[in-house]
């Protein structure tokens, strides 16, 4: 039935092989600007005073079935999504923007149905003399179950 689907290079989804060899698109649902107030640094005045956290998920994942019955238990709840994402920055202690991007990827595979999940965290206003910027980190990861 699918022998002669071919995906575009330039379809800008991520792809999965199934067993039978042909690669399909995985539905996509984005959380955009979640902002949270951590304490998450390498120096000790980071893990006192806190800084502001901002963090964008790319859920990858299956939406037919809830595309057809219209009930949330079937889909993703972002709310949920969100609130775990912000206690676990205001709650986290740890040295580095990398072990908590980690934490935070792994807890959302846990606690939701996404087959994979892209974190990106940016430390809105890092202790950098003489710089204004943000430092932003993505990682994607892939839930256990999915075949990572």
């Amino acid at each position: 039935m699918l022998s002669g689907f071919q995906c575009s290079q330039d379809f800008n989804a991520q792809f999965y092989e199934f067993t039978n060899g042909y690669h399909l698109p995985m539905d996509t649902l984005t959380v955009k600007e979640i902002r949270a107030y951590g304490y998450t640094g390498y120096f000790p005045e980071e893990q006192v005073l806190g800084q502001w956290f901002s963090v964008d998920l790319i859920f990858r994942l299956n939406l037919a079935t809830a595309g057809s019955t219209d009930e949330l238990p079937d889909t993703l709840d972002y709310s949920q999504a969100v609130s775990l994402v912000q206690n676990l920055i205001q709650s986290t202690k740890v040295k580095t923007v990398e072990r908590l991007i980690t934490i935070v990827a792994d807890r959302l595979l846990e606690e939701t149905i996404a087959e994979e999940v892209t974190v990106r965290l940016t430390k809105c206003q890092p202790p950098i003399p003489n710089f204004a910027g943000e430092i932003t980190l993505e990682i994607t990861r892939r839930a256990a179950s999915s075949g990572s």
